[in-house]
């Protein structure tokens, strides 16, 4: 996957469109992403030790890779993610500025 957990995201298509965040979660078997504030939905919950209340509460679904860009550290634009070797190890790199995003 071209994106990893703590990687700051845009939103590219879907009804979050536009919308930036940090993925919280990745699910590289299942190609999704958990990105904080995006594709919020509503889940009825019993009441429990842990809430007591229960009730209707928010919280983010998973959607699909290929609906989010990496944002470029440089720029803070979407841009493509590239791979390049730097002292044996695999390095992401940003298409646009050419920045490395692994240090």
């Amino acid at each position: 996957m071209h994106v990893k957990k703590g990687d700051k995201v845009k939103v590219i298509s879907g009804k979050d469109r536009g919308k930036e965040g940090t993925i919280l979660e990745a699910y590289p078997k299942k190609e999704r992403v958990l990105v904080e504030g995006i594709n919020m939905t509503k889940k009825h919950a019993k009441p429990s030790q842990d809430n007591p209340q229960g009730g209707i509460l928010n919280q983010e679904a998973a959607i699909h890779v290929s609906n989010v860009m990496l944002v470029d550290p440089k720029s803070g634009e979407p841009t493509r993610v590239g791979y390049e070797d730097h002292d044996g190890k695999k390095v992401r790199i940003a298409k646009k500025s050419g920045e490395a995003i692994d240090k």
